[in-house]
């Protein structure tokens, strides 16, 4: 199998589990004769990486420690548009490291977002309910989180930590590509940079 490395930046706790969980899905799907080495992701603040310097220190930290193919950045978007803050850092990355193959992907507006454009494959998943009913605008809820919290039936909170990586594993790929742009742009990305890396 023809080996590949793409080292992560991601900013929470629960990304670095559940962004792993993800990566090797898609992987599976677009280069399944491909040997996927997924090094521990690397964890910066979103302010320090929108800061002058900061993604880069991040991308050469993650470049130079792991010998990486390419590198994926993964953040919330937040209140901001992906579209704008985005391009922005992708070419900081770019500059910063041209010898390797990068993206950039802002969720809109936080991970779980993708989780609620494919809500109705997490049923029964982590204390969920059994029905869940696709939002309207699933990026558009602030409080993700809260979304999944108040459908639970297990009287328990959600918590990136405890369960990102399990919905990680189980939400519908395709559902969600069809109900969240950024999560589309997110796997378009992802299959691009497992096709030119390397």
């Amino acid at each position: 199998m023809r080996p590949l490395t793409i080292g992560t930046i991601v900013e929470g706790q629960g990304e670095v589990q559940a962004l792993p969980v993800v990566l090797r899905r898609i992987a599976a799907r677009c280069v399944p004769e491909t040997w996927l080495d997924l090094p521990r992701p690397y964890r910066a603040g979103r302010g320090s990486l929108l800061k002058a310097g900061g993604i880069e220190a991040a991308v050469t930290v993650v470049a130079e420690a792991n010998r990486v193919d390419g590198v994926l950045v993964v953040i919330d978007a937040d209140d901001d548009c992906p579209a704008t803050l985005g391009p922005g850092l992708l070419r900081r990355a770019q500059e910063c490291r041209p010898d390797k193959q990068h993206a950039v992907v802002l969720a809109n507006r936080e991970f779980e977002a993708w989780f609620l454009a494919a809500a109705p494959s997490l049923g029964g998943v982590r204390g969920l309910a059994e029905h869940l009913d696709l939002p309207a605008e699933p990026e558009r809820p602030r409080d993700c989180k809260g979304w999944l919290t108040s459908r639970r039936t297990d009287g328990q909170s959600y918590k990136p930590t405890a369960d990102q990586a399990a919905l990680a594993d189980r939400f519908d790929l395709d559902m969600a590509r069809a109900h969240s742009p950024s999560f589309d742009k997110f796997y378009r990305d992802v299959e691009r940079l497992l096709t030119k890396s390397g």
